[in-house]
């Protein structure tokens, strides 16, 4: 089983989790993807939020921020939590995780973000 596919699995095994994809935003390129009940086309939803990821690094720069001061960005729905996590080292490739959760079903979000912390491994290549 390869690193990605890999690290899709682990990522749907977070508490809540329904849907996750990994993306390359400065192609706007889903590099893979995973449901498990979203409901939603992951590779529709992934490259939209490429936009968001571009825009919030364009507002920092803007701001005088360094683009790796990022460490997520989430958006909550009614039923929904949205979380676009940049991996640090593969940033400047323009490489993030996307994650879709129930928010009936979701982990504390610091343990959300910690084991998608421990993905990144799996995803340098």
């Amino acid at each position: 089983m390869d690193r990605l596919q890999t690290a899709l699995e682990k990522a749907l095994t977070i508490g809540g989790a329904t849907g996750v994809a990994i993306v390359d935003f400065k192609q706007r390129r889903v590099l893979g993807s995973m449901d498990r009940g979203s409901g939603l086309d992951m590779d529709k939803v992934a490259y939209g939020d490429s936009d968001v990821m571009r825009a919030k690094l364009y507002t920092l720069e803007l701001l005088g921020y360094a683009p790796d001061s990022v460490e997520d960005i989430l958006i909550t729905l009614g039923t929904e939590l949205h979380m676009i996590r940049p991996l640090p080292r593969l940033r400047e490739g323009g490489i993030f995780i996307y994650l879709v959760l129930d928010r009936a079903r979701t982990e504390p979000l610091d343990d959300i973000r910690r084991q998608l912390q421990a993905l990144a491994p799996l995803l340098e290549l």
